[in-house]
């Protein structure tokens, strides 16, 4: 790569400095975007291929400025697996670093799964790009990770489909616990508002009504229009409980449920994963997690 942008070319040259060269036994290097990308890729790559994370868990994919470690892991890696369509927006720092010894792969843009529209805020009718919060979702990023770590290491293709069918099946039968935890919930409580626009796919994967304060979260969060929007929603639909995510301020949400007297629950997990300690310490448990959650404040059934 013989051309930077002189911000690169700093970040690099502090990279260099003050990085301690990571020990692996593989000489294939892979980066995932952010922390639920990562989990998946790692479902497919195994032990034998390094996985590096650019935005790690609990910090807001959106908002993410590039650090001297991240570009000197883009320097070494073979691969970039991202979301897409305008989820990690300091990509296009990644992409004037790239040349063609680089593999840029947005698994949204390229996952057999029909995107949903944005719902509301400045990206209105764009493609969400949110599609891992149905476990379908997901698959299809399977597919397309499996698909790009066999063309480039064939040698361990066998074992990239074969680790690609058991994560599948994996998530199939998570889409079916899923759908049991929920079906407790009564049928006029099934509403789920949010702050970020990040649960439709979620929503329409388990039939909730859904709708949230802005679209997404590199917006301007929690306008005096936006905010207007949901507090007249409320006034007409009052759902047992409103819902902040991990890396979204609480803030709007929780004036929001003051003000209409509504229980304010969270946080649910979007657009990252929990720390290792955590109850999203990985893409089921986010999910399991996210529909406990929501069992819980919309009034689903009671185990016996």
């Amino acid at each position: 790569m013989d051309k930077h942008p002189p911000w690169i070319i700093t970040l690099l040259l502090v990279a260099t400095v003050n990085s301690t060269p990571a020990m692996s036994d593989s000489s294939f290097n892979v980066i995932a975007s952010f922390s639920v990308i990562e989990d998946l890729v790692e479902r497919v790559a195994g032990d034998t291929i390094r996985v590096n994370t650019i935005v790690p868990a609990d910090k807001d994919v959106h908002r993410w400025e590039l650090t001297p470690p991240n570009v000197l892991a883009v320097e070494e890696a073979d691969i970039v697996f991202y979301n897409g369509y305008g989820l990690e927006p300091w990509m296009r720092h990644v992409e004037a670093m790239s040349d063609d010894t680089l593999t840029l792969i947005a698994l949204a843009e390229n996952a057999d799964y029909a995107p949903l529209p944005i719902s509301t805020g400045q990206y209105k009718d764009n493609p969400d790009p949110h599609m891992w919060m149905d476990p379908k979702g997901a698959a299809a990023y399977i597919d397309v990770i499996a698909h790009t770590l066999s063309q480039h290491y064939p040698e361990k293709a066998e074992a990239f489909n074969t680790r690609a069918a058991k994560a599948r099946d994996a998530l199939a039968m998570l889409d079916q616990q899923l759908k049991e935890r929920l079906d407790g919930i009564p049928q006029t409580n099934r509403v789920l508002y949010t702050s970020e626009a990040g649960m439709a796919y979620f929503a329409r994967a388990y039939n909730f009504e859904y709708a949230a304060i802005w679209g997404v979260n590199h917006e301007t969060l929690g306008s005096a229009h936006a905010m207007e929007t949901m507090s007249k929603r409320l006034i007409e639909k009052r759902p047992p409980a409103l819902f902040h995510e991990s890396t979204a301020p609480s803030i709007h949400m929780d004036a929001l449920a003051r003000d209409a007297e509504l229980t304010l629950s969270g946080p649910l997990y979007v657009d990252a994963l929990s720390a290792s300690d955590g109850p999203a310490y990985n893409y089921p448990a986010m999910l399991q997690h996210n529909a406990n959650l929501l069992h819980e404040a919309l009034g689903g059934a009671r185990e016996e």
